[in-house]
């Protein structure tokens, strides 16, 4: 059976998120409330756009591209969605899906137009009543991966018109109408004004609805309590690794009931031996630690957690607990992603500042055009030198077209966590 989804909703003004379509006046980071959205166990994203006029839309379309740059969640786009191009420049801001407006004119013409060109499963439409479906009968099959109802009264109608799965509107927290409704085989998952708020625990909600036979995404351990080797004090250490640079955080213990704490509430919860008691880690600093994985060793009796960190995991206030050098000899670094994120931060700085006299201030000086001509000369010399039987002739060559790639990726302002998540999705 399919994982029933809660999604959650941002709201976008100016480049920030703000409470909801009617109070426009308290502003958030857009970044800040991403994460928190990401970190939190909500399975999909709105993202609303608020936008007046074609300036703003474009500023929240930039908004929308940098949430899709730091965040895991897959996001739908939302209002101010007109013509085809405003659907091709949501996706190719990392949007996995768009959110279509039944009630707006012209919108059977959009849809057809956009799931011919980009898919159906990456399109879904809003209802309020069942006109859209009369309407637009002999093609939503075809074209509609998804509708999202804002009118709970419609469903049974919805239900016996058509098959195609909904994602229903649910602003009040009531666990037991929330269970009822996602029983129902048709809806796929749940949206609402409650899931935003900030004292909902999303972790704590699918516990809760898979305790009532709702299938949900949450943590399902492969291994048990009673399969790890525990040490003379009953606990099993836990080391703490950053899940994105990996950097290594902080070692602490766990007990049983830590260990499925942890695994109930998706937050890093552990036994501290000095206080003896259960220790979530963040609860009073706010430096909360949000579940991605845990693993097992080879011998069954230490952790592996990957985490995303929020702040510090210190108490001292360092990011890090391993900070005191005992010795270091240099090397050279040879991992593929961090030497192309570390080149691509180096070409970063010349195209803040390309005042001085390396070629790569040169290109950037000279703008696209020239960066563009440099690009396809070193494609066609990786061509040429790969006729010849040395490999160090396209071993440099494709050095080369790297380099300049990553040029043309910074004056285009996208960065290796855009290729690298375009490259996931296929």
């Amino acid at each position: 059976m399919e994982n029933k989804n809660i999604v959650g909703t941002i709201y976008i003004k100016n480049g920030r998120a703000v409470s909801s379509r009617e109070d426009l006046e308290n502003t958030y980071d857009i970044l800040e409330v991403a994460r928190l959205y990401n970190d939190s166990g909500v399975d999909k994203i709105f993202c609303v756009d608020l936008s007046d006029t074609e300036d703003e839309h474009e500023k929240n379309i930039l908004a929308i591209r940098t949430i899709n740059r730091n965040i895991d969640t897959k996001t739908c786009a939302c209002g101010h969605i007109n013509r085809i191009e405003d659907v091709k420049k949501l996706l190719y801001a990392g949007c996995v899906e768009v959110l279509l407006n039944a009630s707006k004119p012209g919108v059977i013409d959009l849809l057809k137009e956009a799931a011919e060109r980009f898919g159906k499963e990456k399109i879904l439409v809003s209802l309020t009543n069942v006109d859209f479906l009369f309407k637009a009968k002999d093609i939503i099959e075809d074209t509609v991966h998804e509708f999202v109802i804002m009118n709970p009264s419609m469903c049974t109608s919805l239900e016996s018109m058509s098959d195609i799965p909904y994602i229903l509107v649910q602003n009040d927290y009531d666990l037991e109408q929330i269970a009822s409704s996602l029983k129902s085989d048709k809806i796929r998952g749940i949206y609402g004004s409650f899931i935003n708020s900030s004292d909902i625990d999303i972790m704590q909600l699918k516990c809760d609805l898979r305790e009532r036979g709702i299938t949900m995404d949450n943590f399902e351990p492969q291994l048990s309590w009673s399969d790890l080797k525990l040490n003379s004090d009953g606990m099993v250490p836990v080391i703490v690794q950053d899940y994105q640079t990996h950097e290594v955080l902080m070692l602490a213990y766990m007990n049983e009931e830590a260990f499925n704490t942890t695994i109930r509430i998706g937050k890093m919860t552990y036994w501290s031996r000095s206080r003896n008691e259960l220790w979530t880690k963040g609860l009073t600093s706010g430096h909360i630690q949000y579940v991605k994985s845990l693993t097992a060793d080879c011998d069954y009796d230490t952790i592996l957690a990957k985490v995303s960190q929020v702040g510090a995991a210190c108490h001292t206030g360092a990011r890090s607990c391993f900070f005191h050098n005992i010795i270091e000899k240099e090397y050279t670094e040879k991992n593929p992603l961090r030497v192309l994120e570390t080149m691509y931060q180096s070409i970063n700085e010349h195209k803040e500042d390309p005042s001085g006299d390396s070629f790569t201030d040169e290109m950037f000086r000279r703008g696209l055009d020239f960066i563009l001509q440099n690009v396809g000369k070193e494609a066609t010399d990786i061509i040429i030198s790969s006729k010849s039987v040395n490999k160090n002739n396209s071993r440099k060559e494709i050095a080369d077209f790297l380099y300049d790639l990553m040029i043309l990726m910074a004056q285009k302002e996208l960065t290796w966590d855009d290729i690298t998540r375009e490259l996931s999705q296929r």
